[in-house]
């Protein structure tokens, strides 16, 4: 199973706009993805509950895992998306 330790960087946490953002993307990949934090139970990815639920903020270690063909290349993506400040970039594109 490949696996990533990303520490979110979104000014909100991993809360509104940033969490339906990294849903989407997760929803996208071609494996199943999971979230957790901490020794928590692993929660699906491409639920907004369930990523809602992890109560993650700015600076919160979030792990993900998924398995199967082209689950590298699917947490490389979304790692690199939780890693960056979604929050500013909304700023910049208003």
């Amino acid at each position: 199973m490949a696996t990533r330790t990303v520490t979110v960087g979104s000014a909100s946490g991993l809360h509104a706009r940033p969490a339906a953002l990294f849903v989407a993307a997760a929803a996208a990949q071609p494996v199943r993805v999971t979230i957790r934090t901490g020794e928590k139970r692993p929660v699906p990815a491409n639920s907004m509950l369930s990523v809602l639920s992890l109560g993650a903020r700015r600076g919160t270690e979030v792990v993900i895992e998924a398995e199967g063909e082209g689950a590298d290349a699917a947490l490389d993506a979304l790692a690199e998306l939780l890693a960056r400040d979604l929050d500013a970039e909304e700023s910049a594109d208003a």
